[in-house]
């Protein structure tokens, strides 16, 4: 991803996440079928797989917004910062994951970030100032859906994350002229993940 990205080949690294994505999904399950935890009693997997997902829902999309040219150049490192730091609290976080199956704070999908920022094409200034946003509700101690164990939902929260990913994927086939309607279209889920997060969260709070 890293390669793509300094060769400009932005389209190819948005493929490479997606398919880390996938992997991130799965590889708890394999791990689990293999016994890795009984085999390597002294291996840490959960920290490992921090830190593959700071480097890759993290620092790759914050990379590749840097050297697209999707941001100021004169505040371009500032807000890249800003990414970077807020994310590394954020994963270092001790209630970053809840018992009851909820992520603490703006969780790390700058790679869904990345994408829509590249392709709506939107002003440099407002990418910042939506990177900025983004990168201080990490500090808010709201609870975010995790889409696959949070159960309240579930099945309904993985069937519309599915329809979405595919529009994802499209999305990605059609860089860098992803139509309108498309793109338009395709935020009906991440509506649906905040909405629901809040109300959830709120539900939270009151009990």
């Amino acid at each position: 991803m890293t390669a793509a990205i300094f060769q400009g080949r932005y389209q190819t690294a948005f493929l490479l996440m997606v398919a880390a994505t996938v992997i991130d999904g799965t590889d708890g399950m394999f791990a689990r079928w293999a016994r890795v935890k009984a085999l390597t009693p002294r291996f840490d997997g959960a920290r490992l797989d921090d830190i593959v997902d700071y480097l890759t829902f993290v620092f790759v999309p914050a990379l590749l917004l840097y050297r697209a040219g999707t941001l100021p150049p004169q505040w371009a490192g500032l807000v890249v910062s800003s990414v970077l730091l807020s994310s590394a609290f954020g994963f270092s976080a001790l209630d970053a994951k809840t018992e009851d199956c909820f992520f603490t704070g703006f969780p790390s999908y700058w790679n869904i970030v990345a994408l829509y920022l590249y392709a709506a094409q939107l002003p440099q200034a407002v990418n910042a100032a939506i990177l900025l946003v983004l990168s201080g509700l990490v500090f808010v101690r709201i609870g975010y859906v995790y889409p696959t164990r949070t159960p309240v939902l579930r099945g309904l929260t993985i069937a519309l994350c599915a329809m979405w990913g595919a529009m994802v994927l499209l999305m990605i086939l059609m860089l860098p002229d992803v139509p309108g309607l498309l793109l338009i279209a395709s935020l009906f889920f991440p509506v649906y993940y905040c909405v629901l997060s809040l109300v959830l969260n709120a539900r939270r709070v009151r009990q």
